[in-house]
């Protein structure tokens, strides 16, 4: 059996054009890294990743990974990321990606759950590896990428250099004891409720999503693509870098994203594509070198995550990048639906067409959703993912007649793009009325002065739920009567929230999503100390009842 998993790739690639660079690690002009040597400036081509991930996967075999186990990696974005990553695949075991944000006891109950044979760190993240004392959760070898020392990632490449691996990078020999139905990598979802899943993803999964992304938008051996969204989420590697390294370009690996920066690399390094959230959108156009940054050089930017508000949608597109928009989850790898550059100016909002391998449907169970029409999304293809780690309960819970339940509503509209409506979690049934709260987070955004804005629900007596809405907006522009009236002309009575509170910020998971759960435990506690006064919309609901048309 030929081995065609992930883990081949850079050796692959190295046959074909090894001389080009795969990665290049790259910090602003004078910025001291905290990374040392493996986040400097510099960069690996083909053959030479090729050959470390060789000996990379050599030692990790030496520290007791074998096909099946699992290798987690707790620290930014990084070239030692991918390396690690590949080599992991190389082994047949498992990559496991930590969310950098998350506390001690987060990480050890990750830790617990997906039981690492070796733990791989960032020197940035040294104190929360010495807090969680992975050792006393099983984990046999801790890694620093930092440092020469023993036990240093450095000195494991050394030693396996030192015993001939890798000598001919171009040439490294092709394994064969992986099967692309075999397990890649465990990514674990927010937890928005409850305790974060591992969402188990295999080696056709996410060969499958990178044959889905270069259906929907081409890209070049000779393209530059930016990684700046989180390695431990589905999209910093579905999204953009693989589908790049496939095709033989270079990624360049960005430790964190700053605007600023990104608007530099942009023009400094000519970067063709990069992913982002919502949220890095808007902090980019709205920074001040924005307008006059170069530009060029893009030929695509892919977002997701959630919808982006029109006016950042139409700022990009004014500056002549293609703005695509995909719709995606974790369990997925991440890729459902894709904008394709024709035809996503003329509908800055919508998430697409179905990507080429993934098949969709609505609640009503046909296998092509009918123009106009819109329910909850299934998704099945070659993507989607089997199940969750250890959590047989769920994956039955997550599926129906072999399609991954999405919980969000979309609309597809007559020429076939579809439209994300809302979470079918998020939907606010008020006196019997359907109010999606992205209808109406749409219309608050459009408003002049309103920079963001949230709506969750909250239990009402009368209504059974009524809107809630969280906004930020320039505090001369809106007061909370004024808000109400500039709505009462764009959307029904039902729709418009009964409360409305200006805030700084919004809380925000790590991929840009808006945390509706700690929104929705704000808005409780208020509406509980502040009791149940009817709005003036509540009256004019009464009274439209009362007396129809």
């Amino acid at each position: 059996m030929a081995d065609y998993g992930l883990g081949s790739w850079p050796a692959r690639r190295a046959r074909i054009n090894g001389a080009d660079v795969a990665l290049r690690q790259h910090t602003e002009s004078g910025e001291h890294s905290e990374h040392g040597e493996q986040s400097a400036d510099r960069s690996l081509t083909y053959a030479e990743l090729a050959a470390r991930v060789e000996g990379l996967s050599r030692a990790f075999a030496e520290l007791g990974v074998g096909h099946g186990d699992r290798v987690a990696y707790l620290g930014p974005n990084d070239i030692a990321t991918f390396e690690v990553f590949f080599a992991t695949a190389r082994l047949g075991a498992i990559f496991v990606p930590f969310n950098t944000r998350l506390a001690a006891d987060e990480i050890a109950y990750l830790l617990d759950d997906a039981r690492p044979t070796v733990l791989v760190y960032g020197p940035e993240l040294a104190d929360l590896v010495v807090a969680v004392d992975p050792a006393a959760h099983g984990v046999a070898a801790v890694v620093s990428v930092a440092g020469s020392g023993p036990g240093s990632y450095a000195a494991l490449l050394h030693a396996a250099a030192g015993a001939g691996v890798g000598a001919a990078a171009g040439h490294c020999v092709v394994r064969s004891e992986v099967a692309l139905s075999d397990d890649a990598v465990i990514l674990y979802t927010s937890g928005t409720t409850g305790r974060p899943k591992g969402a188990v993803l295999s080696h056709a999964n996410m060969t499958f999503n990178t044959m889905n992304q270069l259906a929907h938008a081409d890209v070049l051996t000779s393209d530059v693509a930016l990684c700046m969204a989180p390695l431990f989420h589905a999209a910093g590697l579905g999204q953009v870098s693989l589908p790049t390294l496939f095709k033989g370009g270079t990624v360049v690996v960005a430790a964190r994203f700053d605007p600023g920066y990104v608007l530099s690399a942009i023009a400094a390094l000519r970067i063709a594509s990069f992913s982002a959230v919502p949220t890095m959108l808007q902090m980019l156009c709205e920074h001040p070198d924005f307008a006059a940054a170069d530009l060029s050089s893009l030929r695509f930017v892919i977002y997701g995550g959630s919808t982006v508000a029109e006016r950042v949608a139409v700022a990009w597109q004014r500056r002549g990048v293609p703005l695509l928009q995909g719709y995606g989850m974790t369990e997925a790898s991440p890729g459902v639906y894709l904008a394709v550059p024709e035809g996503a100016a003329a509908r800055p909002i919508s998430i697409g067409v179905p990507h080429f391998f993934t098949d969709v449907s609505l609640a009503a169970g046909t296998d092509e959703p009918e123009p106009g029409t819109s329910g909850e999304l299934l998704v099945r293809g070659l993507n989607v993912f089997r199940g969750y780690w250890n959590r047989p309960a769920d994956t039955d819970r997550a599926f129906t007649d072999g399609w991954f339940r999405s919980g969000d509503v979309v609309r597809v509209a007559e020429d076939g793009w579809a439209y994300v409506v809302d979470r079918v979690t998020d939907v606010i049934i008020s006196g019997g009325e359907n109010v999606y709260p992205v209808e109406v987070e749409a219309v608050l955004n459009a408003l002049p002065g309103v920079v963001d804005a949230a709506v969750v629900g909250v239990a009402d007596d009368r209504w059974g739920e009524v809107g809630f809405a969280f906004v930020i907006a320039d505090p001369d522009a809106w007061t909370e009567e004024s808000l109400r009236a500039a709505l009462r002309a764009r959307l029904a009575s039902f729709k418009i929230p009964k409360y409305v509170r200006f805030i700084p910020t919004l809380p925000r998971t790590a991929t840009g999503k808006v945390r509706k759960q700690d929104l929705r435990a704000t808005a409780a506690t208020a509406v509980g100390a502040a009791g149940t006064q009817p709005s003036i919309e509540e009256t004019d609901r009464v009274h439209s009842r009362r007396h129809p048309g």
